[in-house]
């Protein structure tokens, strides 16, 4: 890839160099970054493209050596207690993130942000969120991306201070869905799907206590879509942990995540008609993993909630969540759920749009790969 090299050897190397570390910790990570290189360089992204996602690489690597010399430095942080963490999860485009900001409001939540997401090792002195020299780079940066591609900010709103997927701590591991396009690809899709994540949550998990130890909050209040292949491992890692699954019509899923994908491909040669039938099937096969999953969790660690619902009935689908758990929901924190709802309605930045028939599907195939779905959760 002219000018913008994607050797593995030569990207680790720079990153020891950018940070004067040498300890990239445990070397399961690198075949799955060899595998996500490899992807970027067999599927048609130009060179400005593939030198965004080298310089995002690259600035993983220097944070994952960060991180095992922070663990090196204070070895007590692997010790510190996840307690009850609730995770939402569910099919792209069903409302989580809609969700966690709401549930964000209850003070015993602790929300996961984007730029410690990015940046979860700790600096000399732990100085607090508004003084952290990476905080204030990753809000200027998101405000100059806002300014250039206005667009996306109808499809995903985020801020470095914003609740966000914790995704971006399995982004370190190098054995997640990454941006999303990845999976979508070869030979990063096949690869991905037919790892044990096991060892991969067990970093995360890790990460989750470096980000507590440096910030305390009361219960982690985490999300992202990718959770559903690793439903069991939630389970097996924090056996206290809940779990709220959101649902939404499979053709309003496919089609509102095409149209995110594509705008995420920005750079890269693809056939909008190509694109559908690849996302929908890879939707299909992670639901159907899910469901796998769940046949050997205790229900009451999950709860279904509906978009359709989320979006109608946003403090009663607080309620049921907070019932299912026995999670206390006094009159006073209601009244916070209520009063943040009201201020942010569905569509405050703006409509997404995007028409199925675009991206080579039809409703009726979405149904037909679906069914097995929708037959288990009616309404969807």
């Amino acid at each position: 890839m002219s000018g913008a090299s994607l050797d593995v050897s030569e990207l680790l190397e720079e990153a020891r160099q950018g940070t004067g570390l040498a300890d990239f910790g445990a070397d399961d990570f690198r075949e799955g970054l060899g595998v996500l290189l490899e992807t970027y360089e067999e599927n048609g992204f130009d060179t400005d493209a593939c030198r965004r996602l080298r310089g995002r690489v690259l600035g993983l690597l220097m944070e994952r050596l960060r991180i095992e010399d922070a663990w090196r430095a204070h070895p007590e942080i692997r010790d510190v207690a996840i307690e009850a963490p609730m995770y939402l999860t569910g099919l792209p485009r069903t409302g989580t993130s809609a969700l966690l900001n709401l549930l964000a409001q209850d003070p015993a939540a602790r929300p996961m942000q984007l730029w410690e997401g990015l940046n979860p090792s700790p600096l000399p002195g732990n100085p607090p969120q508004e003084d952290d020299p990476r905080f204030v780079a990753m809000r200027d940066f998101m405000d100059r991306m806002y300014d250039e591609n206005p667009d996306f900010d109808r499809i995903h709103h985020t801020s470095a201070d914003t609740p966000e997927e914790c995704i971006h701590l399995l982004n370190h591991t190098f054995q997640d869905v990454q941006f999303g396009i990845e999976v979508l690809m070869q030979p990063y899709g096949e690869w991905f799907e037919a790892q044990d994540h096991r060892q991969s949550y067990l970093y995360y998990a890790d990460l989750l206590r470096m980000l507590q130890w440096q910030r305390p909050g009361t219960r982690f209040l985490l999300k992202t879509p990718a959770h559903l292949w690793a439903l069991d491992i939630l389970v097996d890692m924090f056996p206290d942990c809940s779990i709220v699954v959101t649902h939404r019509d499979p053709v309003e899923c496919v089609a509102s995540y095409s149209s995110m994908m594509e705008a995420l491909m920005k750079g890269r040669a693809f056939e909008r008609r190509d694109l559908g039938p690849v996302v929908m099937e890879y939707l299909a096969r992670k639901m159907e993993h899910s469901m796998a999953c769940r046949e050997s969790i205790d229900p009451a660690r999950i709860v279904d909630i509906r978009f359709d619902d989320i979006v109608a009935e946003p403090v009663g689908a607080v309620r049921s969540i907070y019932d299912h758990f026995r999670l206390p929901l006094p009159a006073e924190l209601e009244a916070t759920f209520a009063g943040h709802a009201a201020a942010h309605p569905q569509g405050e930045h703006g409509t997404h749009e995007y028409e199925l028939e675009t991206y080579g599907l039809t409703e009726g195939r979405i149904r037909d790969r679906f069914a097995f779905y929708t037959g288990r959760f009616a309404g969807t």
